[in-house]
């Protein structure tokens, strides 16, 4: 089924949640809220989609990669999903895992876009909602421009530096959500990488907590 086919199905308003996008996204903070060099709380959100439902974990550990807390919140599906427009699919089930939090984390990671999304990225509407500065972690580029390997530009704008995390590994591109500037974001990532994982590490443990709750929920139901 095509994107167009899609989104008559299932009757979305694209020219609102576009506009949506557009108007929240003129609020957006890219500077430092804190001192990241104080920050002592790190978190990594993943999710996972099994039938018409999503998972949502989070796991919040400190710098040195040692697990505080982890939760999950389980959401039924009831957007499509449209490449543009992540945050609606997924959003939801997100902050509910992110409210279970007893530990607030300073800095959140994502796996998705932050500012190199056109309009509006998943970090940059998560931060926007909970009030927490996040870090976009993506594997893809929409329509921006990449410079000396480096930069990421849209509209000859910088956005977004290019992490090779991995040898012979594809680049990840790193930009800042909300209340973070595009350099503490990169300098975060890098040093959060932990071989031979090509994912910062808060990422690569959500990655692994979500899987855990999915199979522990598909068990359970048997």
């Amino acid at each position: 089924m095509s994107e167009e086919e899609v989104i008559k199905k299932f009757g979305v308003d694209i020219k609102k949640i576009s506009q949506e996008q557009i108007k929240l996204g003129r609020s957006l903070k890219i500077e430092d809220s804190m001192d990241f060099n104080l920050a002592t709380l790190f978190a990594g959100i993943e999710t996972i989609f099994t039938n018409n439902k999503i998972i949502a974990g989070i796991v919040v550990c400190d710098s040195n990669f040692e697990i505080i807390e982890e939760q999950f919140f389980v959401n039924k599906l009831d957007f499509p999903y449209l490449s543009e427009f992540r945050s609606y699919r997924e959003l939801p089930a997100i902050l509910g895992a992110f409210d279970k939090l007893q530990n607030k984390p300073e800095v959140v990671f994502i796996r998705g876009h932050g500012i190199t999304h056109p309009r509006l990225g998943i970090a940059s509407h998560f931060s926007l909602v909970a009030g927490v500065s996040s870090i976009g972690v993506a594997e893809s580029l929409f329509d921006c421009d990449t410079l000396d390997k480096e930069n990421i530009l849209k509209d000859k704008k910088k956005v977004g530096l290019i992490l090779q995390s991995k040898e012979k590994s594809n680049p990840l591109y790193i930009s800042p959500g909300d209340k973070i500037s595009i350099k503490t974001a990169f300098e975060i990532s890098k040093k959060f990488i932990s071989a031979p994982h090509k994912m910062p590490e808060p990422l690569y443990l959500a990655h692994k907590y979500v899987k855990t709750v999915r199979d522990e929920l598909q068990v359970n139901k048997k």
